[in-house]
């Protein structure tokens, strides 16, 4: 359908917990469709529903040369220690940080049928399918960042010339 614009740190649907959705509504598959199409864009792991501007519980992804989506995503199993991992967002633009998370991850969904989805993975598809739940939460990878390196973040975020 289309690539979408990518609303940026400051915007309040990142910040408000996204709604689940409906399969059935048959706007569910253009929202969908605009994921797909949004997450294409080279260099991109996930976008959230919340990072086109659309506050309904909804991802796509694209790791390790797999694309795909997931309606209604819950974490259901972190495993491993977690570790310190360079991170970065599109809503965040041109900022990455150190910041922990699991190296193993399970997300569990439907699809637009509503027939069980369930993704799980290591490393970048670890770390993505916990980003992009976060978005779903209302929250932005910096708040995981640890005292200094969250401080340092602000300070860059308010010096961006995208703030």
């Amino acid at each position: 359908m289309a690539v979408r614009d990518i609303r940026v740190f400051g915007d309040p649907v990142l910040r408000s917990p996204s709604d689940p959705v409906d399969p059935a509504d048959p706007r569910v598959r253009a929202l969908v469709d605009d994921l797909v199409d949004t997450v294409k864009v080279p260099g991109r792991a996930g976008v959230a529903a919340c990072q086109i501007g659309v506050n309904l519980r909804a991802f796509s992804y694209n790791v390790d040369g797999e694309i795909g989506y997931i309606l209604n995503p819950v974490i259901a199993e972190l495993a491993g220690e977690p570790e310190l991992v360079g991170e970065g967002c599109l809503s965040v633009p041109n900022l990455s940080f150190p910041r922990r998370r699991y190296p193993f991850a399970r997300v569990t969904g439907i699809d637009l049928d509503g027939n069980p989805v369930e993704l799980q993975g290591e490393g970048l598809m670890a770390q993505a399918l916990q980003h992009e739940c976060d978005h779903l939460d209302g929250h932005l990878f910096i708040e995981g960042l640890e005292g200094e390196t969250k401080r340092e973040a602000m300070r860059q975020i308010r010096n961006a010339p995208w703030y």
